[in-house]
């Protein structure tokens, strides 16, 4: 009866190892292979022609509809969120590169404190050692534009330390040592050569360089073959021209474009500097930024409204990378004007005046459209480095007209920069948008 009593609990034991071997999942094992002289990700020997987007957990992350878009990876800026997102794209079939924040010396990190940089990276072994074994794991993103730092002039580049990237090859070195599974990337604001020169000459064991580029995506592949970088290379954001590559007001304030447009631009530089690109080393990139965040206007960047509605930038990705666009199409939106007149004229009304705004709009679907308009002081201080940025107060005015897209109000009493702005909707989830910024000023 005890040796009956013995097999059973060593068969039990066995059987028990076998049912937790089987529950452990395997990490996946990805590398950047050149076949035919085409760079590519290759996931468990399987080629990984990379579909990314730059994912916003906080501003309407949802994964459900993310699924619908035809990415097959993401891209994050921290481990934040690391163990919701991960679990989703186990769910979904989604890779991720992993972001590592990094102190910035923008943001007042100082690499000349010894104690600092090493206790950033004992936080940083314990992050890789927590996801490093992660089956939908697809490579390290460390640090964000740790190249990007301004002049007091607020504009105005300027070199970094070099001690930040001596910092990172100590990352890059751990990572290679206890995870021989994943790539490692660093990103880099622009492609500037003598940036990444002196990044490559201290971190020369990087796998994989990383830009990030918008209106200058069409030039993408002419900038890096000229800066010499021989390494396979990825965009991890690119989007609509950023607001330091758009004109300003005689104020100094921005001039977004229209959402039609600004979708146009967007499609006619991934053709250019992904699809198109011949030099054999571009893995491809990172769409910014699916969600939505606030720079300088709450349309900006994001593939969203703050409501979650979707706009045409995102209808246009869904093309790109399913083969069509979805079954109901975003409202176009191509002009906005004020008093007649658009925003490169630099607008002045008159306080407590009434003024006429007028938005061009259409649907290739048919839908019914309907507006949304609204006034609002401009930012007050301006972010820098993409950092969060508070959502002006919007104004309560007098309104004598708002007739399809026709909108007649008494201006703001108060002088100072405004900006009116207005939203398309379908009444499907999608919506356009544009805003024009104005000066109220007394004559």
């Amino acid at each position: 009866m005890r040796v009956l009593y013995v097999i059973m609990v060593v068969s039990l034991l066995c059987f028990s190892c076998e049912r937790s071997d089987h529950d452990v999942k395997k990490p996946s094992k990805v590398e950047v292979r050149s076949v035919n002289g085409q760079s590519n990700f290759y996931v468990n020997d399987t080629l990984f022609q990379l579909k990314g987007l730059g994912f916003n957990y906080e501003y309407r992350a949802s994964f459900d509809e993310l699924a619908q878009t035809g990415a097959n990876a993401i891209r994050t800026w921290s481990t934040k969120y690391a163990d919701t997102i991960l679990k989703a794209a186990e769910k979904h079939d989604l890779m991720v590169a992993m972001g590592i924040s990094i102190g910035k010396e923008l943001w007042g990190f100082d690499y000349n404190d010894t104690s600092a940089v090493a206790n950033q990276f004992e936080n940083v072994k314990s992050i890789i050692n927590t996801y490093k074994d992660h089956p939908n794991l697809l490579c390290w993103v460390v640090g964000n534009e740790l190249n990007l730092l301004f002049e007091d002039d607020g504009t105005t580049l300027r070199d970094v330390n070099p001690k930040v990237y001596d910092a990172m090859a100590d990352v890059v070195d751990y990572i290679h040592e206890v995870d021989p599974n994943h790539p490692v990337t660093m990103t880099f604001a622009g492609v500037i050569e003598p940036h990444l020169k002196v990044a490559l000459e201290r971190v020369p064991q990087l796998d994989i360089l990383s830009v990030q580029v918008y209106a200058d995506l069409e030039h993408v592949e002419k900038r890096i073959k000229d800066a010499g970088i021989t390494k396979p290379y990825m965009v991890t954001e690119f989007g609509p021209r950023g607001f330091w590559e758009m004109p300003k007001t005689e104020w100094n304030r921005e001039i977004e474009e229209p959402s039609g447009p600004k979708a146009d631009g967007i499609k006619q530089r991934i053709h250019k500097g992904l699809i198109n690109n011949t030099s054999g080393k571009c893995l491809g990139g990172f769409a910014f930024v699916w969600g939505q965040k606030h720079e300088r206007t709450p349309t900006w960047y994001g593939m969203h409204h703050d409501d979650g509605r979707q706009t045409e930038y995102l209808d246009n990705l869904i093309k790109l990378w399913t083969g069509k666009y979805p079954e109901n199409r975003t409202p176009r939106v191509d002009k906005i004007l004020l008093d007649g007149k658009q925003a490169q004229d630099n607008i002045y009304l008159e306080p407590n005046t009434v003024y006429n705004a007028k938005v061009i709009a259409s649907d290739i679907d048919g839908d019914q459209l309907s507006y949304k308009w609204e006034v609002a002081h401009e930012v007050d201080v301006r972010s820098l480095g993409g950092e969060k940025e508070q959502k002006p107060k919007r104004l309560q005015l007098e309104v004598l007209k708002d007739t399809n897209g026709d909108f007649t109000f008494k201006s703001p009493e108060e002088e100072g920069e405004y900006r009116i702005l207005v939203y398309v909707y379908d009444g499907k989830h999608k919506a356009g948008n544009a805003n024009i910024p104005f000066y109220v000023k007394n004559k």
